[in-house]
This record gives structure tokens, sequence and C-alpha cells, in this order.
């Protein structure tokens, strides 16, 4: 209905141009929104204020032009100027009320769209460090990734879902040591474990499955590794120098090839097992992108020489700088060290040239609040490679913190001391933990109550949507026992029978869903979605508590079952674009 005022209004403004009420150049954007007081009419629009000043005329006075221009409309009972010039429009109910019929008709593909239709969209989320398990703070990431991807896709983009695998630089290395060293206690040998390696528990288990299948092919004596280390932090030492040593001194003693195979077992288990786990929680990917193929292919070296080819690379204390300064960033930023040795930085470079390569329309990048900084500086290379950095949107989500009681949970990855979200989703249930992490904006701090999440009460916030699908469910089941026909999809000239406040309200909700949709896809918002259903859901509830469905009247009992169900089946889309399940029994 929105798209379809927005074509009179604009038809009216064709009219008013050709016959020089309002000058040429006097151009504005047609804008429909829902009125929020249904005294104020079903739509407003606020062109002749906006027109007012371009066509040097007074708004109300343009508003009754405007209205006298526009065509006539069946569904379009009157329109009426309110305050200073806004054109409020009055919808005749029936119109409205096909929107039921549109919604059986298009079943599960009702709400989406073609606004993206031709557009190639690349979502990259999650990304996190494969040195260890998901915990909870990443599985927020990994279900606002996969709901803008799939809303997106709703909108009709062609979307294209990637993981970049970080399986290169220093904490990988520190990875490899920590399952080297864990694999010589299995082999006998007695050492201290290093302050600042990896800890947990999965690091036990892949050395375990090392030694179990390699034997003792890369067992080094314990004096033999500790010869020449530094202290450690526990005798005085720097932890970081002292993890630094461990590592050169794995990689010297096994030398490239055995180093390879310890530094592969543990990037594979844990990057297996992360698979897996995303797998389990809804979330899948068309390509995982490795880090280290950049290095491999030359990617690295060719993105440095295209901003050195544009002027943006200059040389001071023997490292190699970017002068992200010229555009925009803080402070310019090191892309090879003195040693020779490239940053993270310039992997980004050239991460992000192969993405410009790949000819996406937009690349959308879904990074951790702490990764802030990082924006203006790939930006900026963007700029400097010769693309168009406003193809790039940088997305900040907050992590969640878990709370057990009035305790917080620690989540250091390199301690051990975590929450897995695997670990969470036994807990709560994927539905739950995906509905939970897109309710609020994905910059906001979020604290995940476990109790709440697991409840089966109206305060949960997924159980109250699903309970509504459900119990619409439980109403067609009770028309079958009763052996009454189901009749939908027919009768819908009977839909004026719904009159009832809460008839008419749910009509007005259902006809937003594809408006919601939009929004949520173009704003990357799904807690838009969310706070739709969440309201579907209580008009429902509340319609269920004060109507009764199977009644005598064929006629009426049709109309209301025919609102119901479309009710149903906009919960199960809303709830499919989410990644919950629409459950028919609870």
């Amino acid at each position: 209905m929105k798209k379809r005022l927005e074509n009179l209004l604009r038809t009216a403004l064709d009219r008013l141009h050709a016959a020089g009420d309002i000058p040429a150049e006097a151009q504005v954007p047609i804008i429909v929104e829902r009125t929020r007081d249904p005294a104020h009419g079903d739509f407003a629009a606020n062109a002749a204020m906006l027109l007012a000043k371009p066509a040097r005329s007074n708004p109300r006075q343009l508003a009754e032009k405007i209205c006298s221009a526009l065509p006539d409309d069946p569904a379009v009972v009157r329109t009426e100027i309110a305050g200073p010039g806004f054109i409020n429009f009055f919808i005749d109910p029936a119109a409205l009320y096909r929107i039921i019929a549109e919604i059986h008709a298009q079943g599960p593909g009702f709400g989406r769209s073609k606004i993206g239709a031709g557009q190639r969209v690349q979502v990259e989320f999650v990304s996190a460090n494969p040195t260890g398990p998901l915990h909870v703070g990443h599985g927020r990431g990994a279900a606002y990734g996969a709901v803008v991807a799939d809303l997106l896709e709703a909108a009709g983009f062609d979307v294209h879902r990637e993981y970049y695998v970080n399986d290169a630089g220093r904490q990988m290395d520190i990875l490899a040591a920590s399952v080297w060293l864990r694999y010589l206690e299995n082999c006998g040998e007695v050492l201290p474990f290093p302050a600042n390696a990896y800890r947990g528990e999965y690091v036990r288990d892949v050395a375990a499955d090392l030694h179990r299948a390699q034997g003792e092919r890369y067992r080094i004596s314990s004096d033999d590794v500790l010869a020449g280390l530094p202290p450690d932090e526990p005798q005085g030492g720097d932890k970081e120098d002292y993890i630094d040593a461990v590592v050169r001194k794995a990689k010297d003693t096994l030398g490239p090839e055995r180093y390879r195979e310890v530094f592969a077992a543990g990037l594979d288990s844990i990057l297996d097992d992360i698979r897996d786990d995303l797998g389990e929680f809804g979330t899948h990917y068309q390509e995982w992108f490795s880090e280290r193929s950049l290095t491999e292919t030359g990617a690295v070296e060719r993105g440095l020489q295209k901003l050195k080819d544009s002027g943006y690379v200059y040389e001071k204390d023997g490292a190699q700088w970017f002068a992200s300064t010229r555009l925009g960033d803080e402070k310019d930023r090191v892309l090879v060290r003195e040693n020779g040795q490239t940053t993270y930085f310039a992997s980004d470079v050239a991460y992000h040239l192969n993405k410009l390569e790949r000819g996406f329309d937009r690349i959308v990048n879904i990074w951790g609040a702490d990764h802030h900084g990082y924006i203006p500086r790939v930006k900026a290379a963007i700029q400097a490679l010769g693309g168009d950095a406003d193809k790039l949107e940088v997305l900040l989500v907050q992590f969640a913190v878990l709370y057990r009681g009035e305790e917080r949970v620690q989540m250091s990855t390199r301690s051990g001391e975590f929450v897995t979200l695997r670990q969470l989703r036994n807990e709560v249930g994927k539905d739950a933990a995906r509905f939970f992490y897109v309710m609020r904006k994905s910059d906001q701090h979020m604290d995940f109550d476990l109790k709440l999440a697991t409840s089966r009460t109206n305060e949960n916030p997924v159980y109250y949507v699903q309970y509504a699908h459900a119990r619409v469910c439980s109403v067609f089941r009770q028309l079958d026992e009763k052996g009454w026909a189901r009749n939908l999809g027919r009768g819908m000239e009977q839909l004026e029978r719904l009159n009832e406040a809460h008839e008419l309200a749910l009509v007005g909700t259902l006809s937003r869903y594809p408006e919601v949709v939009e929004q949520a896809a173009l704003q990357y918002a799904p807690h838009h979605l969310v706070h739709y259903l969440r309201e579907l859901a209580a008009e429902f509830h509340g319609y269920y508590n004060s109507c009764q469905f199977l009644v005598e009247d064929g006629n009426l009992r049709d109309a209301r079952l025919n609102l119901i169900d479309a009710v149903r089946q906009i919960i199960a889309n809303g709830l499919g674009l989410l990644g919950v399940s629409a459950p028919e029994t609870m």
C-alpha cells in the first residue's frame, strides 16, 4: 500500500509540474509513512512540506493542490490535510484485507523482494582466529552475520558468505608451540608450560591425538627444549619474549617439515571444530578464505606494490609505512617491519584488494567492537588501491556477556577459561541463542540471561513468539477434530466480517511485514524483525484470548481462520529469517 500511495503522489506531482503549478526544478523524494494514531488516517506524506521552499509556496496550500491532483483510487477513502501540511490517507479496510490473500498466495515467499536484484554482496563474519573453540562472544557475531546475510538475500541481493581464516602469524605459531609442548608431555617429557601459551583442554586433546597418530616423531628431550630459553614470567622474565623463544625453538629443532605437521594438527583440528560448531548453529558459508593463501599466491606482495605505485608507501627506521593519514586515518601504519616481516595489516590490504577484484558491489565486514580502530585504515587502503571506499560497510558487534548468577564468566581463549558456543547451545538451544543474540542492535552491550532463555514463560521472547505459531496450529488441529473444512485461501470475500479491534490491528501489522524485512536488510538491523515478531505475537495472543475462532457461523469462521493462518505464515517466515524454528506444538 505504501508503494501504491507513493505512485499516486508521484502522478499528482507530475501533473502539477506539467501544469506549471510547481517549478520544474522543485523536486523532492516522495516518502509515505504509517501513522501512529488511527485518528490521523492510515498513512501520511510530508511532500508538501518538503516542496514548500523550492516551490516558493505555503505548505498547506501546496498540500491542497497535491490532493486535488491525486488520481482516483478505490483503496483511498479520503485524504485530510493536517498540521503544517501533512497529507493523511484513510484506506478502505477492504483494500487492507487483500494482504491476507497475498500471504496465502505467496506463502514462504511473502515478504521477499527484488530491491537488491543485480547487486552482489560479500558478508564476512565471525572470522575468529582458529586458536581455540568458539565462545559465547563469537556466537553473537555468528548469529548477527548469518541473519544479516539471510535478510539481504530475502531483499534480492546475491549474497556471498565468507569466513576469513587467520591461519598465519604469531598467534598460530603460539598455538603450534602449545600443541607441541603438550605432545612432549604425552611422550613423558617434563616441561614448564609457558604463561602465555594456549592452556585450554582442547590443546591437550589435539596433542594426545597427534601422539597416538605419530608416536614419537616430534619428540625432543626436555633439556634440548629448555636450552637457551630466557626466563618466563614466573621467574621474572617477559612472557611475550619467552613464548616467542619457544616458537623459535620449535621451528629450529623440528625443522620445516615436522613443524608444518604440528602446525597443521592444531589448525585442522580446531578449524574442523569451528566448522561443525557453526554448522550446528545454523551458520554456513560459501567460502572459507585462507590468510596463508595471500602470501603463497603473492597477493600480499602485489597489494604492497599497488600501494607503492600509488605513492602511499614510504620508508622510516628500516620499516615500510602506509601513509594512511593522508586518507583520513589518525596515524600511519606499518606494512613491513624492520626485520622484513609483513604485518597483519599488510594481509588486510591484500585481502581487501582480493575482495575488490572479485567485483562485489558491497563489502560487508562484521567485526568485534574492539576492532573499531581498524575501519579508517582499511577504508584508506581501499582508496589507495584505487577502489571505492564507500563500498565497504563495517558493522561492529559487541561481545555478549554471560552471567551465572551474579558471577561474570571469563572468556579468555589463551587461559582456557571460557564457555564455548557449543556449551551455550546445549544449555539453551539453538533457537533461544540465535533469537537472543539479535534482539538488540549489534553495537549495543548485551548481557545473556541464561535463566530467561530457558524458561517456558511469556517473559521469554523466543518462547512467546514460537508459542503464537504453535497456538495457531493447535486451532487447526481442533478444527480437524471437529471434522470441519479448512477453507484456507477461499472465502476471502468474507474478510470484511473482520471488524473487531484485534482483527483490524492484526491486518495492519501483517501488512507491515515486507517493509520490516526490507528495512532490516538495508539497515543491517535484524532487531527490527525481532521487535516486529514480538509485536505480532502479542497482538495474536490478545486476539486468541478475546475471540472464538471455531464459531458456528461458517463465513465468520473461515474469515478468522484465514486471518490467523496468515499470522502463522508470517511468524514462520520471520523466524526462518532469524534461523529459528517455528514449532507446531509446545
